[in-house]
């Protein structure tokens, strides 16, 4: 279909707005980010609570988790840990607070929701290692926070997709997770993940100008999270070429239909199937990236929602 109607003002206004005489500075493209997205987000979802919580990982640092648990329920509740999107350099545990409550109200999951340190300040690997103590960090506590253990799963949405889909990858070798051992995932829910650096797939040829994420935008991310652009061949940066899929838990991927990333996104898909992993496969129409906080913007942003949901209660039940 077309470009969602909503998304083509959005689109246009943006477009329309002048332009530093100078690049931003990083601080300065973190708050403009932060403020640009806020206010797309429309109303406060409501769900029954959420604490935060502060965990040590494993170099010592302090790392800070937010869970939303969707309703009050006396029985253990399946849950999703979650990184957000933001290029590894970009976003936060607030900025995503409306957009965790809304997937955890249309997943019915309870969501752990990952504050992981940001690049460049922190580069490969650490948030990768951030979000993966933090998952060993839910399953240890599951009990404590009401979870049942066996239908734990991850997800996150771009830059956190990548993390997602790498920690599951992770969960494949011993190494790392502690005397506990590596974590059973139980499904893992990628949103327009980013799954490939070297950035040369049709949909970024066709959309990579003029529809929300640029090349430029994705190849600043990569450049920030990467201490050498020779780290991009890793299966833990790029895992569409992980040498083997096969093994890896049940998956859930969404792409959108106007995204750079949406060809690889969907081609991870395929090989995951083609290896023999359950997946469901959904691309959301006309939508661009990020639309995960423009339900303020588009009425047809809850279609990602929808789609998310839809598949994990399935999954999870």
């Amino acid at each position: 279909m077309g470009l969602d109607a909503d998304i083509a003002r959005l689109l246009a206004e943006q477009a329309r707005l002048p332009q530093p005489a100078t690049p931003p500075t990083l601080a300065q493209l973190r708050q403009a980010t932060d403020a640009g997205l806020r206010a797309l987000h429309g109303p406060v979802e409501a769900v029954a609570r959420t604490a935060d919580f502060t965990l040590h990982a494993r170099d010592g640092a302090p790392l800070r988790l937010r869970v939303y648990w969707p309703s009050a329920s006396g029985r253990p509740q399946p849950a999703l840990v979650f990184a957000h999107g933001g290029g590894w350099c970009l976003g936060s545990m607030a900025l995503y607070d409306n957009p965790c409550r809304a997937l955890a109200v249309a997943t019915g999951a309870v969501v752990i929701s990952v504050d992981y340190r940001l690049a460049p300040e922190h580069r490969f690997p650490v948030p990768l290692h951030d979000f993966c103590d933090a998952l060993a960090w839910t399953f240890a506590q599951a009990q404590a926070l009401g979870l049942d253990p066996g239908r734990i799963g991850v997800a996150g949405d771009s830059a956190g997709g990548n993390l997602a889909a790498a920690a599951c990858l992770a969960a494949r070798h011993a190494e790392g997770w502690g005397a506990a051992g590596p974590p059973a995932i139980a499904h893992q829910l990628l949103l327009y993940p980013a799954l490939d650096a070297a950035m040369d797939s049709a949909s970024f040829d066709r959309f990579g100008e003029g529809h929300y994420l640029t090349r430029a935008a994705m190849a600043f991310c990569y450049a920030a999270y990467l201490a050498h652009p020779a780290q991009g061949r890793l299966e833990q940066v790029s895992p569409l070429h992980a040498g083997r899929l096969a093994g890896l838990p049940p998956a859930t991927v969404i792409s959108c239909e106007y995204d750079p990333l949406r060809d690889e996104a969907e081609a991870y898909a395929r090989r995951l199937q083609g290896e023999g992993v359950a997946v469901e496969c959904v691309r959301v129409p006309g939508m661009v990236h990020a639309c995960i906080h423009m339900l303020g913007a588009a009425a047809a942003a809850r279609g990602l929602f929808d789609a998310a949901g839809t598949a994990v209660r399935r999954a999870l039940g």
